[in-house]
């Protein structure tokens, strides 16, 4: 039988059940939405001119996501560091941003003082540790949640708790504007969704697994557009992580203008490389004619490539949509490479070196 469509199979290897942690985004969402709710934030803080996140892996792919749905909405400038240092921008003027699932991260917390000195208006989000500490004491207002809907305890399949935390603060600070009708149909239509793809729903049926299976031996390359150039950043990162699978993810029209001479060599690619290629009605028709030649190219070269059409109504609703595919998809794979997707063996080898 298809590992796939084998629950005993997949339990046996998904030793933390992130399965659930998927399964239970629209629940991530709707617990963080209620929260971020009741956060108090000072009143000078909606007098911002921009803003700063600063968050790694899981803990920063919440910002990238909202930097591109709201890209043509934003009346600020709105950037995401990755860093132990503050960008030259950062003033009195400035939203700082402090996100750290753990609590603990180092390069986060390195820039608390340093955005302190400059007179920032700080936030933070968090689960514990650390930060969690200092916005239980009231010295940095946020948001301080219990992840109870992410079972396997991993920060990036937390993601729904940093995103909707996230939008609930900026909201708050007059950044940008967000319903409590958005939210909810946005959690009415995942829960819908994820009927098709939960793994009781079998392969014969289920696109996030035939996707899996499509690329499973090659290296995934993920192209989006847009306002979903955030979600091809998570979704690489996701198959990086939970799959232990090699990929990366291109940004139409970007992608046009080099990556195609890079297609004939080496001579291998068309055995290495599977183009995934994410579709919206909702695309600028010019971005909507360069996936259409990009693919004809792919063709000419004899590389592998797939397409997923979005099908939600609303550029929001896309993002959540393709956030809960791929994390299916990362998730299969991971069953299909026959590696549990919760530990990061590397990673973790990596912290201790650096300890």
């Amino acid at each position: 039988m298809n590992i796939l469509d084998d629950p005993k199979a997949i339990k046996n290897l998904d030793q933390s059940n992130m399965l659930a942690s998927i399964d239970l985004l629209p629940k991530q969402i709707e617990q963080a939405w209620a929260e971020v709710k009741q956060v108090d934030i000072p009143a000078d803080y909606k007098k911002v001119k921009k803003v700063v996140v600063n968050g790694m892996g899981g803990s920063g792919l919440g910002a990238h996501i909202i930097q591109s749905i709201y890209f043509k909405k934003l009346k600020m400038p709105l950037g995401n560091i990755h860093s132990y240092d503050l960008p030259g921008i950062v003033d009195k003027d400035t939203l700082y941003v402090l996100s750290s699932y753990s609590g603990n991260t180092e390069e986060v917390l390195n820039t608390y003082e340093q955005a302190k000195r400059k007179g920032a208006k700080i936030l933070a989000i968090a689960s514990g540790g650390e930060l969690g500490a200092l916005i239980k004491a009231g010295k940095i207002p946020g948001y301080l949640f219990k992840p109870k809907y992410n079972i396997c305890n991993q920060p990036r399949m937390g993601i729904g708790y940093a995103i909707t935390g996230l939008l609930g603060l900026f909201e708050k600070c007059a950044v940008i504007k967000v319903s409590d009708r958005e939210i909810k149909a946005v959690i009415q239509f995942l829960d819908k969704l994820k009927l098709q793809f939960e793994a009781k729903n079998l392969t014969l049926d289920n696109l996030a697994k035939q996707t899996a299976d499509h690329v499973q031996n090659y290296a995934p390359l993920i192209v989006a557009a847009e306002f979903l150039s955030g979600n091809a950043h998570v979704l690489a990162n996701q198959l990086n992580e939970n799959s232990k699978n090699f990929s990366h993810y291109f940004i139409i029209s970007e992608l046009n203008h080099h990556l195609l001479e890079g297609l004939s060599c080496p001579e291998n690619n068309p055995k290495n490389l599977f183009f995934c290629f994410f579709e919206s009605q909702l695309y600028h028709p010019r971005n909507a004619e360069r996936l259409k030649i990009t693919k004809d190219i792919l063709r000419k070269n004899k590389i592998n490539y797939l397409s997923y059409k979005l099908q939600g109504r609303t550029e929001f609703m896309q993002s959540f949509e393709m956030l809960l595919f791929g994390s299916y998809v990362s998730f299969y794979l991971a069953m299909l490479n026959n590696v549990d997707p919760a530990p990061i063996p590397w990673v973790d080898y990596f912290k201790t070196q650096l300890a």
